[in-house]
């Protein structure tokens, strides 16, 4: 959330945010809340110093008087006891509101509706030109037996995935290769969990408004997280943290939920869009420095690219639009490789900044060099997440016999394996 005082002196900038992230948010009626609330509060404010003011003449009271001193403290007593719904319920619906008010997008954010209007900023690596007719990532799982579709859609309903053999060895050296890559640029590895409360959900933003997209653990307030950055984004909750103990800087990599809501339809076919998946998440809780936070911003999107070239991928990087960010986002990029059965790149990366928004909804602070207590900023960047990215991987990288290529990086976590698979085509298929 944003600092209320912030959001009372530049109103124009904030229903500026909310107009171009495309909110649903009244803030005419978020800042007459603010008044009526803080009015409700004065007036508690001047009958409590009333009432105290009326219990000290009391025991300077004649008799005659201390019996109307006493009832008026009473009748202050039991005003003040009936303003205290009101004002609970008050301040239940600020906060209500106020969870829901955007992050002012950096000045270099273009404005936009949707994804449709994210700008490119550059194109690394050239895609591929084939010799023979190449497969997508499904026949080329299903020619080498590498999946079972079928069978794992009877155990898990669809939208769920299973990699046999070589094909699952793959995507665990995907997860190892970025864990090992991250940890050899500084980031601290962490093993965590899926499982979280749902106050974690509202402290790193994806509640309120993302619901629809959450597992929930029916008779427990628990539930799935879709990254890791929600769960390691209250691992500090409501502490207060040395200044010098910043950057905090981690990879974690957990399972990842997501009920995938809204998107009947889409990707249906193979491992785009999945309900389970695994995911190496960069997290990053840095000063409240711009300056600083950018230069982390820059690393991990570095990170996340030198990954992709290192598997030996074409990629571009994309700035979203003001539509496709987030509420909470300053400023966010997708990494999106390069997928030769559909002729055009699919997102594999998301790199965002969220200046101290996640952080005031976390409660996490620091002591400056001043002695002041500050919030944090926070940013996080996907490190690698399968099995979407065995999509691009395995096309990218598939020979006319079926096999698949393994790029260098790889192959010590494959047992020095440099192709997987069996031929499974031969020259006459592959022209087919």
């Amino acid at each position: 959330m944003l600092d209320l005082k912030f959001i009372r002196e530049h109103a124009g900038a904030v229903a500026r945010a909310i107009e171009v992230k495309r909110v649903n948010l009244d803030l005419d009626e978020l800042l007459r809340l603010d008044r009526d609330l803080l009015a409700l509060k004065q007036r508690v404010e001047a009958m409590q110093t009333e009432r105290n003011a009326n219990a000290k003449l009391v025991p300077r009271a004649t008799p005659e008087e201390r019996g109307a001193l006493i009832q008026k403290g009473k009748d202050l007593g039991e005003e003040l006891k009936a303003l205290e719904p009101a004002l609970r319920a008050h301040e239940e619906q600020l906060r209500q509101l106020l969870l829901r008010v955007p992050n002012i997008p950096h000045d270099t954010v273009p404005v936009g509706a949707d994804d449709s209007e994210n700008v490119e900023l550059r194109r690394e690596g050239t895609p591929r030109e084939f010799d023979f007719s190449p497969l997508d990532h499904v026949e080329l799982l299903e020619r080498q037996g590498w999946s079972d579709p079928e069978r794992v859609a009877r155990v898990s309903g669809s939208r769920s995935y299973l990699l046999k053999g070589e094909a699952a060895l793959l995507e665990m050296a995907v997860l190892m290769f970025a864990l090992d890559f991250l940890a050899g640029r500084g980031l601290t590895p962490l093993s965590t969990t899926a499982l979280v409360r749902s106050e974690t959900l509202m402290a790193s933003g994806h509640f309120p408004g993302g619901e629809d997209q959450v597992y929930k653990i029916e008779g427990d307030d628990l539930m799935l997280a879709g990254t890791a950055e929600v769960p390691v984004n209250s691992l500090y909750a409501g502490e207060q943290l040395a200044g010098e103990t910043l950057p905090l800087a981690f990879a974690a990599i957990s399972a990842a939920f997501r009920s995938e809501a809204g998107s009947a339809g889409r990707d249906v076919r193979g491992l785009i869009r999945v309900h389970e998946f695994r995911k190496v998440e960069q997290y990053v809780v840095t000063r409240a420095d711009e300056a600083e936070a950018l230069k982390w911003f820059a690393a991990i999107l570095g990170n996340a690219e030198a990954i992709l070239a290192a598997l030996e991928l074409p990629y571009r990087v994309v700035q979203n639009c003001t539509g496709d960010m987030g509420v909470g986002k300053v400023l966010m990029y997708d990494l999106e490789a390069w997928v030769p059965s559909e002729q055009k790149y699919r997102e594999t990366h998301s790199c965002s900044y969220l200046g101290d928004w996640q952080a005031r909804r976390t409660g996490l602070r620091y002591r400056g060099e001043d002695g002041k207590l500050q919030f944090a900023h926070t940013l996080n960047n996907t490190g690698i997440a399968t099995p979407r990215i065995l999509v691009p991987l395995l096309e990218n990288h598939q020979q006319a016999d079926g096999t698949i290529r393994v790029p260098a990086a790889l192959q010590a976590y494959l047992g020095g394996r440099t192709v997987l698979g069996t031929p499974v085509r031969g020259p006459a298929d592959a022209g087919a």
